[in-house]
């Protein structure tokens, strides 16, 4: 989410299949290939102002797999295509969505995980819970979605420091500021981000959606209310946050658990808050403006995820929002920026920024626009978005082909996060 607010933040704002058929196996494979480039590819460096096209960049080295993915990608788009053979349309869908449910009693969302099919779940609020107690309400919702052969689930939480920390307490203790944490050594960054990675694993935590990577200019600090108003960014200059976010991708994902660099293209340069407003909007954004360095960080760096903004960026795209913008998702994210992983959406239950859409629209508009993983905050967003999402499936095979291929990235992130082998 773009602030420490609403639901979320209650008093402030803020296995393979060897029975595959072979046939079935390649044209899905073609698919998540073709369609979504979903195989482990080259990440181009940072394209600068005056900088020739993607195209015309060299390529540089592919990240290194981490050790929970299958050694080399053919493997790992095997496995993948194996899975989604195997799989129903229903089940694609629901691998597109995340859903929230309080961190207090995450159990009780088993039903709607199973009914649904879903791909995620995120742990919303605060809690002071040890890791065991989170961990078995976590258990409750991984035996509720692999029951009879399903998926297992991606389990996100916010665990970024100073306001936005969900889990706090014996296990988990308190983490500073970005701002704070962005006036640290590099080795010091590093060391107090694994510490507090591997304090999440053993929670049944799988992927944090952190970190922050938008920049606030001094002139915005005190006018930022989604990044600066709780002191979200790790500094002022892109540059130097991008070195921090490298630090932190690097740190992070040496765990184990999985990042998400948010809030794609930069909230650092609006005056509103998307939680609350329809009016956060960046009239400065460009395709090659300097504020997307730390974003590029995070994918040279490997993130597994990167999470879309609900604000609007006039200059990239006037007609929508960030999570409904084909010309931000795919043209500048996937295409101009290279990032093959996990795209989700920031929060489409409450936030403000997208009420006057239907909820079923907003997933659908979010998945055409190139998106992988529609996060929402409103266990009965469940239900409507499913019923959208396979409508538009049923009727455009365009758009089942989009299903198929991001319903792929998302398992390709469950591999990389070791809740999936090629046995599975």
């Amino acid at each position: 989410m773009s602030t420490t607010g609403g639901d979320r933040w209650p008093g402030r704002r803020r296995g393979w299949l060897f029975l595959a058929v072979a046939a079935v196996i390649a044209v899905v494979l073609v698919v998540v290939v073709a369609v979504a480039s979903g195989a482990v590819k080259s990440v181009p460096a940072f394209v600068a102002p005056g900088a020739p096209s993607p195209s015309a960049v060299p390529s540089a080295p592919p990240p290194s797999l981490p050790p929970s993915t299958p050694s080399a990608p053919g493997d790992l788009d095997a496995c993948v295509a194996a899975d989604l053979a195997a799989m129903s349309l229903e089940a694609q869908v629901g691998q597109l969505l995340m859903v929230g449910t309080q961190l207090g009693s995450p159990a009780g969302l088993a039903d709607t995980v199973r009914r649904y099919h879903l791909g995620g779940v995120f742990l919303q609020g605060r809690s002071s819970a040890s890791a065991a107690t989170v961990h078995q309400g976590v258990a409750a919702l991984q035996s509720a979605a692999t029951g009879a052969g399903g998926i297992p689930l991606q389990i996100g939480v916010d665990q970024e420091g100073g306001e936005v920390q969900s889990l706090k307490g014996t296990d988990f203790p308190t983490v500073p500021t970005a701002v704070e944490q962005g006036r640290l050594s590099p080795a010091a960054l590093s060391a107090r981000t694994a510490d507090m990675a591997r304090r999440l694993l053993p929670a049944g935590i799988t992927i944090d959606l952190a970190p922050v990577a938008d920049t606030v200019p001094p002139a915005y600090l005190g006018s930022n209310p989604p990044i600066a108003g709780f002191d979200r960014q790790y500094g002022t200059d892109p540059t130097a946050v991008a070195n921090d976010i490298s630090t932190v991708v690097t740190a992070m994902q040496s765990t184990g658990l999985l990042t998400t660099a948010k809030h794609f293209p930069g909230l650092g340069r609006v005056h509103a808050n998307t939680d609350t407003s329809t009016d956060a909007v960046d009239n400065l954004t460009t395709v090659d403006d300097p504020f997307l360095a730390p974003f590029a960080a995070a994918i040279r760096a490997g993130t597994a995820a990167v999470m879309i903004s609900l604000a609007t960026y006039p200059k990239l795209d006037p007609n929508s929002v960030a999570a409904f913008s084909a010309p931000i998702v795919t043209g500048m994210l996937r295409h101009r920026l290279g990032f093959t992983g996990l795209v989700m959406s920031d929060d489409l239950g409450n936030a403000a920024a997208v009420h006057a859409v239907p909820a079923g629209d907003r997933a659908v508009r979010f998945i055409a626009a190139g998106g992988d993983m529609a996060l929402t905050l409103q266990p009965n967003d469940a239900a409507p978005m499913t019923a959208a999402l396979l409508a538009r499936a049923q009727s455009s095979s365009q758009f089942r082909a989009q299903v198929t291929a991001a319903a792929g990235r998302v398992l390709r992130s469950k591999f990389r996060a070791g809740l999936l082998t090629c046995s599975h």
